[in-house]
């Protein structure tokens, strides 16, 4: 029987006796490498918006109409729900870099598929199967990435992993470009092929290589392998620190907690869960895989006729979104979570309605030169959109629930932005066909209510240690009180201890 989880001993190397410094450099090297799965994410957003716009694609597989073309696009998110759910499971029984692992190894399987297929079916199911280890990836690295990161650079750690997913779209962009101008009808198998590479790579260090999240270890009762991980990462001193946190929290979850699926939509969780789930759905809901997807068309409506400068300017936003994600790696921590998402709706919102008003004078003035200045809106729009939501909803999403609940509260947050992006992904090619610049005034009034989400819904987060997320939030007094077990003055529990030897 294959076991699928990690289960070998993880112990301090040779005969080292010496107290050990904070290893960012380390935390900064796990971070970049597990990220990978974030640049296979990013890759596919980007890869399909120019082959789905590509005539010699559209006349190998003869999409009926813009529904068929939209469900070749959109049933992938269909695919990365059902990897994103699966995350809820998986990440608690095999540990989250194995979930990784078999991520990887079931978007291998659907990469080739895609690429080898020859009719709009056998690529639609190509494109599921793959869904399902991008979802998986999706909300995989930001769970293990957030419980391997300092309270203080969570949003950096995130932030490196969004400048890395948006590495895999600029990617995904120009090798779409180059390749466009091959001769042969088939270019567009090259880049669909390639991200086997990468995910492969991935697939084998997180079996081999990279060490168990040092919460999920405290979790299977391992302590003294989650305080040597830890003590990697962080140093000795703070380990000792966070493990005497961390097995506290776990300890007083297993003692009044029981994390079922049923348990994520009963107070005190509910509002949590209703919390991450919101913010990830307006993430999607927003518009940014609208203009991802269908960048070309978008410019074609925009009176940019000649498909090689409409490719090119597609390209562009590659270029702007790699660019500003290093934004929130040097600058996201300084700010609140609110204030950087309410800062990224305000610009979105006038990019969408910039983008209404372009459409509507190229509509009206076919050929004129002004029509070029559409390409400037969407620019705008990703400029705004990467220094907040690309890393705000991510972080927020996976730091607020308690980790007894964080991997399924994981699952149904990510779960909610692919039904989202799946929605705008089938919605808008058929929409933008029926009211042409009106599908730009919905998502621009869409910005508005996210707004009122942000500022009257969400609680400020910023510089909390996850283990505090269960005290902000009210779940810990709650269960706590449920369970009749004292609740100190300042809204604490007692102590409960446990054992701290590995099992």
């Amino acid at each position: 029987m294959i076991i699928i989880k990690q289960t070998n001993p993880i112990r301090r190397r040779g005969m080292e006796t010496e107290k050990r410094p904070a290893n960012l450099r380390y935390v900064y090297f796990l971070t970049a490498f597990v990220s990978i799965g974030a640049l296979l994410f990013g890759y596919d957003q980007g890869v399909m918006g120019v082959i789905v716009a590509d005539a010699r694609w559209i006349s190998l597989m003869k999409p009926a109409n813009s529904w068929i073309t939209g469900a070749v696009v959109s049933l992938y998110d269909i695919g990365c729900l059902i990897g994103a759910m699966s995350i809820g499971f998986l990440a608690d029984r095999c540990g989250r870099e194995r979930t990784l692992s078999i991520a990887c190894v079931i978007f291998v399987i659907g990469a080739v598929l895609q690429s080898a297929s020859y009719d709009v079916a056998s690529i639609t199911i190509g494109r599921v199967i793959l869904g399902y280890g991008v979802g998986a990836c999706a909300g995989g690295v930001p769970l293990y990435v957030s419980e391997i990161s300092p309270a203080k650079l969570r949003g950096r750690i995130i932030g490196i992993e969004q400048m890395i997913l948006c590495f895999g779209e600029l990617v995904a962009f120009w090798l779409n470009y180059g390749f466009n101008y091959l001769e042969t009808s088939d270019w567009w198998r090259i880049p669909l092929a390639i991200q086997v590479v990468p995910a492969v790579v991935l697939a084998i260090g997180c079996w081999f290589w990279v060490p168990p999240s040092p919460r999920w270890l405290v979790q299977q009762d391992r302590h003294q392998c989650a305080r040597e991980v830890l003590a990697r990462l962080h140093g000795d001193e703070l380990a000792d620190l966070q493990m005497a946190e961390i097995a506290e929290e776990v300890a007083f979850e297993k003692a009044v907690a029981t994390a079922t699926w049923a348990d994520m939509f009963k107070p005190p969780v509910l509002r949590v869960t209703l919390l991450a789930m919101g913010v990830q759905f307006f993430q999607q809901i927003t518009g940014t895989n609208s203009i991802l997807y269908y960048t070309p068309s978008l410019f074609e409506r925009g009176g940019i006729t000649d498909p090689k400068t409409a490719n090119l300017a597609t390209g562009g936003v590659g270029v702007v979104l790699f660019v500003f994600a290093w934004v929130p790696i040097f600058l996201f921590d300084r700010l609140g979570r609110k204030t950087w998402l309410q800062i990224g709706l305000v610009g979105m919102c006038g990019a969408m309605i910039g983008i209404t008003v372009l459409q509507w004078h190229a509509e009206r003035n076919p050929g004129n030169n002004g029509n070029y200045a559409i390409v400037a809106f969407p620019y705008l729009f990703y400029v705004f959109f990467n220094i907040s939501w690309g890393v705000g909803s991510w972080t927020y999403a996976t730091e607020i629930f308690p980790v007894t609940y964080r991997a399924k509260g994981n699952a149904l947050s990510t779960a909610s932005l692919w039904l989202s992006c799946y929605v705008v992904a089938q919605a808008s090619p058929p929409i933008a066909t029926a009211i042409g610049w009106g599908l730009y005034i919905i998502y621009s009034c869409i910005c508005v209510l996210a707004f009122i989400f942000v500022r009257y819904a969400m609680v400020e987060t910023k510089g909390k240690t996850l283990e505090e997320m269960s005290a902000l939030f009210g779940i810990e007094g709650t269960l706590a009180r449920r369970s009749g077990i004292e609740v100190d003055g300042k809204g604490g529990v007692a102590h409960i201890e446990e054992s701290t030897q590995d099992k």
